[in-house]
């Protein structure tokens, strides 16, 4: 009996779930232990100054979530299509961010082994955020190395703008045009 169990730990480690979507025609994956959950897009306050990677905050259920778009941040163009695309809550190391996606697909399973190392000669769209690559049939997903969006500089402006929103959330005289 514990032999099965031990063998049952053993297959579960070997396999991850990926949760699948797509930016233009490239295919992207996070690990799904990571996406506290999946939303349409919702209203965006403004960050007091100007973001290079945050398009602004979400009020999401009395928490303030930076919104960062993943084709500004790999310096792709805007969606041309009018989509509203999906908005991935994903943890972070200290806080939640958004990540503003066109589409989410499926969740698929993939075996670790069959993750390979991304190719380091290929300096195609946010291949420096990308930790490993998958195949699922004939398509093949870059997978997100989500700590590595923000990088070390970058995440205490984020944190400070931030906090902004949410001392003026606090403050009753703005806090109803902040929620509208």
């Amino acid at each position: 009996m514990l032999q099965k169990k031990a063998h049952k730990m053993d297959a579960e480690l070997s396999e991850i779930q990926l949760a699948c979507f797509t930016l233009g025609d490239k295919l992207f994956a996070v690990d799904i232990m990571r996406i506290r959950e999946i939303l349409l897009p919702q209203k965006l306050a403004s960050l007091p100054r100007s973001s290079d990677v945050l398009d602004g905050v979400i009020n999401l259920r009395g928490t303030v979530i930076p919104v960062m778009n993943l084709r500004k941040r790999f310096g792709m163009p805007a969606e041309s299509s009018g989509k509203n695309g999906k908005l991935l809550i994903v943890s972070l190391v200290k806080q939640l961010l958004a990540l503003m996606v066109d589409d989410v697909m499926e969740v698929i399973t993939v075996p670790v082994k069959d993750i390979t190392p991304p190719l380091q000669t290929v300096s195609d769209v946010g291949m420096e955020f990308v930790v490993g690559v998958c195949l699922s049939g004939d398509r093949v997903f870059m997978i997100l190395n989500i700590d590595a969006l923000l990088s070390h500089q970058e995440f205490p402006d984020i944190t400070r703008k931030t906090q902004r929103v949410i001392s003026a959330e606090s403050n009753p005289i703005v806090s109803g045009v902040v929620r509208r």
